[in-house]
């Protein structure tokens, strides 16, 4: 059974919009600043405003599997009802999450570390790396977005090349987005047949 609900908003646009100014940072930005749209629910690959106007969602990171689809709010719901906690207790439901994720990954991946967000998990990624290397330095793509907090926001290129941004830091090396059509390398400068993947393998190798 789908899981529909009316679109309805607790206060109308303008009160909506002062106390977002008054308590939200502003560098949480919105998107179209001078008409911003006031989103009240989602369902599937749709968003809808106030007013009932239906947006196709082609910004959010839910394309997997859509707004509110019913399957993942049943069983939020029903872990939500059960039991909230951290991963210092035993619960089955850790486990056999765990257990699932594993039996999806290839060769000996089997072992699962579980965070709030992907700028968290890129973090832990980040020092599990250089803890397994023992390097510090770091390749990234120009105009890559690893996350907010200061350790991947240090090797991402999307903030520190903003204006009062800091700068790049020495240990950090940004290599050419593999963009055949607009990047650094593109197709049309080049012979039909030449191997545009490996001059953009050169360019990180230097």
């Amino acid at each position: 059974m789908q899981h529909i609900m009316e679109a309805k908003e607790d206060m109308p646009k303008n009160d909506t919009i002062k106390l977002r100014n008054k308590h939200i940072g502003k560098s949480c930005q919105l998107f179209y600043k001078t008409d911003p749209l006031k989103i009240v629910r989602g369902q599937g690959q749709y968003m809808y405003d106030e007013e009932g106007t239906q947006y196709l969602d082609c910004i959010n990171n839910v394309a997997h599997v859509g707004h509110c689809h019913p399957k993942v709010v049943e069983a939020g719901s029903r872990q939500l009802a059960t039991l909230s906690t951290n991963n210092r207790f035993l619960h089955d439901e850790l486990v056999k999450c765990a257990q699932t994720l594993a039996a999806k990954m290839p060769g000996d991946l089997s072992v699962c570390y579980f965070v709030n967000s992907g700028s968290e998990a890129n973090d832990l990624a980040l020092r599990l790396a250089r803890q397994h290397t023992k390097r510090h330095e770091v390749i990234t793509l120009d105009h890559a977005y690893h996350g907010h907090v200061s350790a991947v926001m240090d090797i991402s290129p999307y903030k520190f090349n903003q204006p009062g941004g800091d700068p790049k830091p020495d240990f950090v090396h940004v290599a050419p987005c593999p963009d055949v059509y607009r990047g650094k390398i593109r197709d049309c400068d080049f012979p039909e047949g030449t191997d545009l993947g490996q001059l953009y393998a050169d360019e990180v190798a230097r």
